[in-house]
């Protein structure tokens, strides 16, 4: 299963997934290419890293969308690599048609919540101000709804009376590093290319 990695950031949930690869914990997977909207994102160094092809795409002017002809220059660039499984792992972008189109069923994103609480931007920050005693993570296939695909997996992370946002954030991205690698692996077993 040929799989797509998509960011914006840092990259630390695609290292995860990353390392997994390179530890044989994948399953059937193999990552074949890291794809990223902000051309100074430290994502892009992974690339150097594990040995797989880094690239920044432009998505257009907007901050949280594409521009319609750079999401279909996105999908072009991904079916020419005859990518199998589009992975959002830090994807800041609101995901459309052709990309929805082109991978249809065929598209996870990574959320810091436990869905349905808490989607959209902040998942973290919107749980730590409700006060909650648990959040968590949740893998979820992407549809046109925001965040509203059909769950592939949660965690579920306690909140201690010391912890502080900074912990708190730090105990989700680490389930979210154990999660998202063990659910692509679930689904090379399972998708067929």
């Amino acid at each position: 299963m040929r799989v797509a990695l998509l960011g914006s950031g840092r990259g630390s949930n695609a290292d995860a997934v990353l390392r997994a690869q390179a530890e044989g914990r994948l399953g059937k997977a193999k990552v074949v290419g890291i794809w990223c909207d902000v051309p100074t994102a430290k994502m892009l160094e992974l690339g150097p890293k594990y040995g797989v092809p880094a690239c920044f795409l432009d998505t257009g002017p907007f901050k949280t969308k594409f521009a319609p002809e750079r999401e279909h220059a996105w999908a072009e660039a991904l079916k020419a690599e005859r990518i199998d499984l589009v992975v959002l792992a830090g994807f800041m972008r609101v995901i459309k048609a052709p990309l929805l189109e082109a991978f249809s069923g065929r598209i996870v994103n990574l959320h810091p919540s436990l869905l349905p609480a808490f989607p959209g931007l902040d998942g973290i920050g919107q749980a730590w101000a409700a006060n909650v005693p648990e959040a968590g993570c949740t893998v979820h296939w992407v549809n046109a709804e925001i965040d509203g695909g059909a769950h592939l997996g949660q965690t579920r992370v306690r909140r201690t009376p010391d912890d502080t946002l900074e912990s708190f954030a730090n105990k989700i991205h680490a389930a979210e590093h154990t999660l998202l690698p063990a659910v692509i692996a679930r689904l090379s077993e399972s998708l067929t290319p």
